[in-house]
């Protein structure tokens, strides 16, 4: 059984599990409890698909996360698939009842998806229309003009989606310098990484340094929306530097593309909103359900679709439309 012919629905209800759950916790200023609660309902439902599914990405390594941790085997047996996931992204954004969190798995054929050590990496994501147009060497400025020409706008017409962090500070300031709009978050640059490959959501491209792990789902999405990530590696601190030490991981310069980290051909992706953002409505309750909103990419079938979904807690209760 291929993963595209078997999964969609299985992937889309993993995702749907993680949502409801973290979203019951929204806005308590509990951030780890909500990750919790998102992480066991993730690794439940996985648990009981009919395959051979390993973490590639993950919660960490296995010393440091209970359950879904990198190399976890999960699934009843079946055909083999190397699975990313994020149970909670954007654990304080869920803590705070911000718009932008989101849970998500992508899963591919064995080694369709890199195991990225849990560092940062400096990304730059655009969508189909901005693919081909920029570097991740370029000046902002060079990035910016030649995005807005790709897009037929001004300058002054985009909007770039940054960490708000203080390493991002010079990148931030040439950015404005530039005449482009900013739009700066707390967290969630994978959310809006998948944004801004989604017309319509006014996003136009993520710059700035992110999770590396992060940076493999985005890949992920990109490759079935057509669009584009340009990241490489960048340590900030003594313990990343010893990670990247540990791994082997000599080439620091190297710029990975798109297919340098998600390089498999049957790649899906499940993104269920937890709390609304410009793409996906948040987890509604009702009095006796919930209704999900979820962002399902297939690329063997060149398909992407957007699922409204009822969760009825009991037969024969009001369905909320």
């Amino acid at each position: 059984m291929s993963l595209e012919r078997g999964f969609e629905q299985d992937f889309v209800r993993v995702t749907e599990a993680a949502a409801i759950a973290a979203a019951h916790t929204m806005g308590l200023g509990r951030r780890n409890h909500s990750d919790r609660v998102a992480v066991e309902a993730m690794r439940e439902e996985l648990d009981r698909l009919p395959m051979a599914g390993r973490i590639v990405i993950g919660e960490g390594e296995r010393d440091e996360a209970p359950m879904l941790y990198v190399g976890e085997e999960l699934g009843r047996g079946g055909v083999e698939v190397d699975i990313a996931v994020d149970p909670l992204e954007g654990t304080n954004l869920c803590a705070t009842g911000a718009s932008g969190a989101i849970a998500v798995l992508a899963a591919a054929e064995r080694g369709g998806l890199l195991h990225a050590p849990d560092i940062y990496m400096d990304k730059l994501v655009v969508g189909p229309t901005g693919k081909g147009a920029v570097h991740l060497d370029a000046p902002v400025a060079e990035n910016l003009s030649n995005l807005a020409r790709a897009f037929d706008r001004d300058v002054s017409d985009l909007t770039i989606t940054v960490l708000d962090r203080e390493r991002h500070e010079r990148l931030i300031a040439d950015i404005r310098e530039a005449g482009a709009r900013i739009r700066l978050i707390g967290d969630g640059d994978l959310s809006a990484g998948i944004a801004a490959a989604v017309r319509g959501s006014g996003i136009h491209a993520v710059m700035g340094t992110g999770g590396a792990p992060e940076g493999v789902i985005t890949a992920a999405a990109m490759r079935c929306l057509g669009g584009e990530i340009q990241a490489r590696l960048t340590p900030l601190d003594d313990a990343q530097r010893r990670r990247v030490d540990e791994l082997g991981i000599v080439d620091l310069e190297r710029l990975y593309t798109t297919e340098d980290l998600a390089p498999g051909e049957q790649i899906l992706l499940s993104s269920t909103a937890v709390t609304g953002d410009g793409v996906l409505a948040g987890v509604r309750f009702f009095g006796h359900g919930s209704r999900t909103s979820t962002l399902f990419m297939s690329l063997p079938r060149k398909q992407i679709r957007f699922i409204d979904t009822i969760h009825r807690d009991k037969i024969g209760a009001p369905v909320l439309f």
